[in-house]
């Protein structure tokens, strides 16, 4: 004899419906996933050629920092370049931007460089400790007269750092804001940029340059790792649904 079949309960005409709307949620979060993994690989591919592009300019023998004539068309493009100018710091009017460097906490010297072409462009000659503030405490590292500086061109920051904003009234900077600098000092218009100096040692070893930090973070592979392990468990999960929904074989005594 046969076993008498389970009670499986009513089927409704419900079913197939759900069905059909769980698939077409899991075949649009699949595809969801797979473009967003996809995408990932596009932004990695993006982010290696900046950093080839920054590496290169970098390394690259300095060229003439951009004129007046060229400040508007100054972007992103010229961030990172290895630039050369040529002027008269205007000592008596340097700011210093706090700044946590491998030296440890500090600022950074920015003091303005006068050009023979009555353009200003503001050059961050280094870093300092906490406890050499003082600008006549670093007398030994004033420059006088005209001298070239060189350096990497470095984008405005500006509105200060996250959660603090620059106050100039105040003389507490937390970024390298070119045009708030620029009006706290009576500078006028200035070049759009600053320039960070490189390592050449200075008499008395203060400010201290060549710290620019250029590091761009480069996630993307394992975001677009973890956006393709999603796509296949929701791909398995819909297989699984699939092949648990079929008839069951009927079982024989």
């Amino acid at each position: 004899m046969c076993d008498p079949e389970p009670e499986t309960g009513p089927v409704t005409s419900r079913t197939p419906l759900v069905r059909i709307f769980a698939g077409l949620l899991a075949g649009l979060a699949f595809l969801g996933f797979v473009g967003l993994g996809t995408w990932q690989l596009e932004r990695r591919t993006w982010k290696l050629d900046l950093i080839a592009r920054v590496t290169e300019r970098v390394r690259a023998e300095p060229v003439p920092a951009p004129a007046r004539p060229d400040w508007p068309r100054v972007t992103t493009a010229d961030a990172y370049r290895h630039v050369r100018v040529t002027g008269t710091f205007l000592n008596d009017r340097e700011t210093l931007v706090q700044a946590v460097t491998e030296r440890g906490p500090g600022f950074w010297v920015l003091t303005p460089l006068a050009l023979q072409e009555r353009e200003i462009i503001l050059i961050n000659r280094g870093f300092v400790p906490a406890d050499w503030r003082d600008p006549a405490s670093r007398v030994a590292g004033r420059i006088t007269g005209e001298t070239t500086v060189r350096g990497l061109l470095r984008l405005s920051e500006p509105g200060g750092a996250f959660l603090r904003s620059n106050d100039p009234a105040g003389e507490r900077w937390f970024s390298r804001d070119v045009a708030a600098i620029a009006g706290a000092r009576g500078l006028g218009e200035v070049a759009p940029y600053f320039i960070d100096v490189d390592a050449s040692p200075l008499p008395g070893g203060l400010p201290v340059g060549g710290l620019t930090v250029i590091a761009f973070r480069n996630d993307h592979l394992v975001y677009a790792l973890t956006w393709y392990a999603l796509a296949l468990m929701v791909l398995g999960a819909a297989v699984y649904l699939i092949y648990d929904a079929r008839p069951k074989g009927r079982s024989r005594a």
